[in-house]
């Protein structure tokens, strides 16, 4: 119970505090960069040389990139057929293929599951949704906006991204067998357990609903991939074609039934496509994830 109400009143006190007058305009920004840099590299240096390297961990790893793959395919063809403009393709591509994984996935499915669901969940988003977002994304979002994807630049992106940089040395000393002491390993777990009431204080922060708009249609279409067809599609794969079953399967359907990622999103609209759309699908999908993700774990209980 003390899991859900720290959920919801982080994230209440997130959307009381930008009321707040006096309290930084940038708040969002940093509390993202201290979970980046800080956060999610202690926590994947926690959880991760700890993992037994299995081929079931290749199940949660290839969620963003299976659920990225189907979003590229449907939007792009209904873009082709309807004659979506480049840029409102691209957008939906971005928005509704990646989702919140950590700020949002990683508190969710530490209150559903605790910490053996949270090694899961981490499998989900470092290799994949941080990974596609950081080469696939980035890549996409360039070619929908006119421009030419740089690799060099991407390349870059790649081997600067913390969360990637601490996964790599983590898989290392797990791959070695390299365990690290109970001190250092208590220091890591402790920064790591920030992500939780950071994530959701930012997410709070950056909360915004617009009323009036002209892309509620197309909001609806994003919103139904990620929050209903993606975990579907997971669901499909990986219980009746595979046969997988337990906690490992669950925690990797909620992961894919999550809210649209804030820095997919964010990406989308510094590149120019369609920024207002951006902005509602997080302003609108976060909320109506907790109701559709109560969905999903009522069915996937019986799993």
């Amino acid at each position: 119970m003390s899991s859900f109400i720290l959920l919801f009143g982080c994230l209440a006190l997130g959307v009381l505090l930008q009321r707040v007058r006096s309290f930084p305009m940038n708040s969002a920004l940093v509390l993202n960069q201290f979970i980046i840099y800080i956060s999610l590299p202690a926590l994947a240096l926690y959880f991760i040389p700890e993992v037994q390297l299995t081929r079931a961990v290749l199940l949660p790893v290839g969620v963003a990139w299976i659920c990225f793959a189907g979003s590229a395919l449907i939007f792009w063809s209904l873009g082709k057929v309807l004659g979506w403009s480049r840029k409102l393709i691209g957008c939906l591509i971005l928005t509704a293929g990646l989702g919140n994984t950590s700020f949002i996935g990683f508190p969710v499915i530490e209150a559903l599951y605790g910490k053996e669901g949270l090694k899961t969940a981490i499998l989900v988003d470092q290799p994949g949704s941080f990974f596609v977002l950081s080469t696939l994304g980035i890549a996409l979002a360039a070619y929908f906006s006119k421009g030419k994807p740089d690799p060099k630049v991407i390349a870059r992106k790649i081997f600067t991204f913390p969360p990637f940089l601490s996964f790599v040395l983590a898989l290392l000393l797990n791959i070695f067998s390299i365990h690290l002491s109970a001190d250092l390993s208590d220091v890591f777990q402790r920064l790591g357990s920030t992500v939780t009431p950071l994530a959701l204080v930012s997410v709070g922060l950056q909360l915004r609903i617009e009323r009036r708009s002209k892309h509620w249609g197309f909001l609806a279409l994003g919103l139904s991939y990620q929050l209903l067809l993606a975990p579907l599609l997971i669901y499909i794969l990986y219980v009746h074609l595979i046969g997988v079953s337990g906690q490992l399967v669950q925690v990797t359907i909620m992961e894919a039934a999550m809210a649209p990622m804030i820095t997919a999103c964010i990406v989308a609209a510094s590149y120019g496509l369609k920024p207002r759309l951006a902005n509602m699908m997080i302003g609108f999908g976060i909320p109506i994830s907790f109701l559709t993700l109560a969905l999903w774990y009522w069915l996937v209980q019986g799993i």
